[in-house]
């Protein structure tokens, strides 16, 4: 058996599979984030320790064999986070996540130095972890002073399993501190963010191995062998070995908390200035390309707190069949912007309200403006050479066959919707760790999930919806002038 951990931004997901990678058990924990001024987003990294033992004590209990016959973990995880710990491995703060922006200047600072995009492959935004430290440098700096090692957040949960300090590659890819040629960290980059590199911890491959599940946890848990722990990915890359998306040309887009698009890359092939980021795959020798809104479903429940519905009721309300596109434009910048704009000051609007509009107008519109934000990401990685010819949908948005038919006529692609099953980070996660366990190749393990439907673009509608997205992207430039 083996076990992929995700740790997301609002819980732990645990999934326990066979050697197959089909699913035999799971099981959820979630936890709060706290946001203590505007623009902060933080969690403490205790929650994330305190969730592991609640998911792992309920597979003992639901899945006593299965989980007896554990061999190898997966850890999946939200990615930019930064913790910072003392001497003694203790937590000095709060982690500061990937969605907080209160280093927005310091992102800044970092990216017009020499080099840091070609190195980096990334321009520095303020979700990443190296302004963050720089933040801390600042306005904390007795923390700063007492920082002995500094983790990503998977890694930390990695550390409460094993007692091992060890970071993964397409995470630390993330952090605006590696090399991602050479996939090593770079001295340079360490130096303009005013780190060294023995805060850092020894870098391995996500199927690679990385510690052993420590032996008072094997008891607890009623495992009577050694169970390696691999490398495992970054949220993204572990989704990507979920849904087997490998190799150039093969992609998702994932309506989750943000919105995402990415696609395998053969090489490191980084174009910077489009805001498209370009990270190392959790598999050795590739990498991938993706772009982010950061407010997708976040922007839906958003909606739903205000109307007093959830989200599933508030589109059942727009009916089966796709409806033109809205005259409502909708800019779903409620936690600022990544891919193209990169702004994180910039903040949501409606623009074109009327008095004749209705709940299931603004709901329609909500995914419209997501909608649109998402093809400007598809736009921004087709100009760094990326072949996208279809895209697998996953993520909990994906559940809503109404947006799908948006996405399908405003992208003019086919969008595949899989059979139901696993096929996200946590079963991503649970792949590499078959790959460390029994070496075999991540080609064989990782493959694409069954597909149960093609969504295709709705001709009739297609040129509607290409017509009300040019006028989308000329709106965030007159919004930004006068907020």
């Amino acid at each position: 058996m083996y076990l992929g951990l995700d740790l997301g931004t609002s819980g732990l997901r645990a999934l326990l599979t066979n050697d197959q990678g089909q699913s035999v058990a799971s099981a959820d924990h979630a936890y709060s984030t706290a946001h203590p001024h505007a623009g902060w987003s933080e969690q403490d990294p205790q929650l994330w320790i305190a969730a592991c033992k609640k998911v792992l004590n309920d597979l003992r209990d639901t899945a006593p064999d299965a989980l007896a016959q554990l061999k190898g973990i997966g850890i999946s995880g939200h990615m930019h986070g930064a913790v910072l710990l003392d001497k003694a491995l203790k937590p000095l703060r709060p982690c500061i996540l990937w969605n907080d922006t209160r280093s927005h200047a310091e992102a800044a600072q970092l990216d017009a130095h020499e080099n840091v995009r070609t190195l980096s492959g990334n321009i520095v935004f303020p979700g990443f972890t190296a302004p963050k430290l720089v933040w801390v440098k600042a306005n904390e700096p007795d923390i700063f002073e007492k920082t002995a090692h500094i983790l990503l957040p998977k890694d930390f949960l990695r550390l409460y399993l094993t007692g091992e300090l060890r970071a993964e590659i397409s995470d630390a890819a993330g952090t605006s501190w590696l090399d991602q040629s050479t996939r090593r960290w770079s001295n340079a980059l360490l130096k303009v963010g005013q780190i060294s590199e023995n805060q850092l911890p020894e870098l391995v491959e996500g199927s690679a191995p990385a510690g052993s599940l420590r032996d008072d946890l094997c008891a607890d848990w009623g495992i009577g062998q050694e169970v390696m722990v691999v490398g495992g990915g970054a949220d993204n890359a572990a989704a990507a070995c979920g849904a087997g998306v490998l190799q150039e040309g093969q992609g998702f887009v994932s309506l989750g908390t943000s919105g995402v698009i990415l696609v395998g890359r053969n090489a490191f092939a980084p174009q910077p200035e489009t805001a498209v980021h370009t990270f190392c795959h959790a598999v050795p020798d590739r990498w991938y390309q993706m772009g982010v809104t950061l407010a997708a479903t976040d922007s839906l429940n958003w909606l739903s707190k205000i109307a007093g519905m959830p989200p599933s009721k508030l589109t059942r309300e727009l009916g089966a069949q796709l409806k033109p596109p809205s005259t409502i434009q909708f800019l779903p910048y409620l936690s600022g912007e990544r891919t193209p704009i990169n702004d994180s000051h910039i903040r949501g609007s409606f623009v074109g309200l009327d008095i004749a509009h209705d709940r299931a107008d603004m709901t329609h519109a909500v995914l419209q403006g997501i909608t649109f934000a998402l093809r400007q990401c598809l736009e921004a990685l087709r100009a760094t050479g990326a072949t996208i010819d279809d895209l697998l949908a996953i993520g909990g948005g994906a559940q809503s066959g109404y947006w799908l038919q948006m996405l399908a006529t405003a992208f003019n692609l086919p969008i595949n919707v899989p059979e139901k099953g696993e096929f996200g980070a946590a079963l991503g996660a649970a792949r590499l760790a078959i790959c460390g366990v029994t070496g075999r190749e991540p080609e064989m393990v990782m493959a694409p999930p069954d597909i149960a439907e093609t969504v295709l673009p709705d001709p009739q509608l297609s040129a509607a919806y290409n017509s009300a997205y040019e006028k989308f992207i000329k709106i965030y430039p007159a919004v930004r002038a006068v907020q």
